[in-house]
């Protein structure tokens, strides 16, 4: 039997194995199906990589994000291993050619589930042994997979075409009616699935909520303050460029805005830029975050309300993933819930056209109208007889009930008088500790000068040199 501990220092340089990885793993070298749910920070990607290198054949890695993908196969080519690719639409056409052609050369394949069911992939991919596949952020399956991205459905679909490999599924976060969803969609051919799961609670996150009706001031003054890296959540794009704008005019913080409507490369860079210190503030939409490898995030300000607590809790988790004292900050202005209304609204009226739209449709006009790319999705289902409209009315509407009772839990929330982080927890079903730590929230006793009484500043604290192998990586990658 394998040293697993020996195995992990000789090839990933550890010398031990953080929170149910190693679980994860042993359930995994014991070919049984496994759902991980494990807090932000511990390293979840380390399971499938492992396993990887400690059996013959391909792990594909289902990633929600083109800059996760690419942050992962980064992280690999780190470690030595150059046999990781991300197949995504970053690929030019003779690059997406000759990747699919040699696709058995490759350990590990990073690929969206958008890309995974496209025709010519599931054609090259019948050609490959699959070792493991793996559903990396799992909560996507049931967080998007009806009414925004419904590829996340379909996954079965390419792992009956795969054999049924053995199936890994990871999140952070995940309430038992999404862990049965999750299961429900992934592991339905599975007699037994093993379930590892961990606590959300972030014991060095300290939880702030902070009613205001001026919000901008109260930022920039947080900011002024902390001086450490950080990321500002906001619900649109307009108003993470503002608030870039604000921070740059009032302040000397080196700063950038990030949300999907930049392209794939503006992307990559400016989270490498944020990962290698080179910026101190990200002002950003939920585009942002997933995976990130940056260890010293020292605070994560929400300046809109999050849509849900699930949301919530995955962006506080990427603050202190060094376990050390970090802060998470909600401001909070009276109707700031109505942009959530807004979009729920918006859903609402998708949905109530639908059945307009479908009973006069045939597949030749489906081009002809303007449908924006998920409607056109919805429509391509019906049309593949993969669900009556009556079936995909029923669907959105569920998911719309959803979406309106996760908004009020993260109401909720905002408006709690007792322990934040207690109402967190029973949220997610977990056991409540009943021994608080000193950073716990701002209904402990929690303030923002005691937190920065607790932080250890060292001037040079964040200034990491590169070492030469992460400066090659990125010139190769330029």
């Amino acid at each position: 039997m394998i040293d697993l501990e020996q195995f992990l220092h000789d090839n990933f340089g550890f010398p031990t194995f953080k929170p149910g990885q190693k679980e994860v793993i042993q359930q995994l070298l014991n070919k049984k199906d496994t759902l991980a749910v494990l807090p932000t920070g511990t390293g979840k990607s380390l399971c499938y990589q492992m396993i990887g290198q400690l059996t013959e054949g391909t792990v594909i890695i289902v990633s929600p994000l083109l800059s996760l993908m690419e942050d992962q196969v980064i992280q690999l080519q780190k470690q030595g291993e150059t046999r990781g690719i991300a197949l995504n639409s970053s690929l030019n056409f003779f690059e997406k050619r000759f990747v699919l052609a040699h696709l058995n050369q490759y350990k590990y394949i990073f690929v969206s589930p958008e890309t995974l069911l496209q025709k010519e992939v599931r054609t090259s991919l019948s050609q490959v042994t699959v070792s493991l596949f793996v559903v990396d952020e799992a909560h996507c399956v049931a967080q998007w997979g009806v009414d925004f991205r419904p590829e996340y459905t379909k996954l079965a679909q390419i792992q009956q075409e795969c054999g049924f490999p053995l199936t890994l599924a990871l999140t952070a976060t995940a309430t038992p009616a999404v862990k049965e969803e999750i299961i429900a969609q992934l592991f339905a051919h599975s007699q037994e699935v093993s379930q590892i799961v961990y606590s959300v609670n972030r014991p060095n996150i300290g939880l702030i909520v902070d009613q205001t009706t001026e919000k901008e001031e109260l930022l920039i003054s947080y900011l002024m303050q902390l001086k450490q890296k950080g990321v500002i959540y906001c619900a649109t794009r307009k108003t993470a460029e503002m608030l870039d704008r604000l921070i740059k005019e009032q302040t000397n913080l080196k700063t950038a805005y990030y949300h999907g409507g930049l392209t794939p490369v503006e992307r990559s860079l400016l989270q490498q830029q944020f990962v290698h210190n080179q910026l101190d503030v990200l002002c950003a939409t939920n585009a942002f975050g997933m995976g990130i490898d940056k260890p010293d995030v020292r605070f994560v300000i929400h300046y809109d309300c999050p849509d849900s607590l699930e949301n919530y809790v995955q962006e506080i988790g990427r603050a202190g993933r060094d376990g050390l004292n970090s802060i998470a900050i909600l401001l909070y202005q009276k109707g700031d819930e109505s942009i959530h209304y807004y979009f729920q609204s918006e859903s609402r009226m998708d949905r109530e056209i639908l059945h307009t739209l479908i009973s006069s449709l045939s597949e030749n006009e489906l081009d002809e109208l303007a449908l924006s790319e998920i409607q056109q999705k919805w429509i391509q289902g019906y049309l593949d007889q993969e669900y009556t409209i009556e079936e995909l009315e029923q669907r959105l509407l569920r998911k719309e009930k959803e979406r309106q009772q996760q908004l009020r839990i993260m109401l909720n929330y905002i408006q709690q008088s007792n322990c934040r982080r207690r109402f967190i927890q029973q949220y997610f079903s977990e056991e409540v500790e009943e021994n608080h730590q000193v950073l716990c929230c701002d209904n402990c006793g929690l303030s923002f000068d005691s937190y920065r009484g607790q932080i250890v500043q060292s001037p040079e604290e964040n200034e990491i040199l590169d070492r030469w192998e992460d400066i090659l990586i990125r010139l190769f990658k330029e």
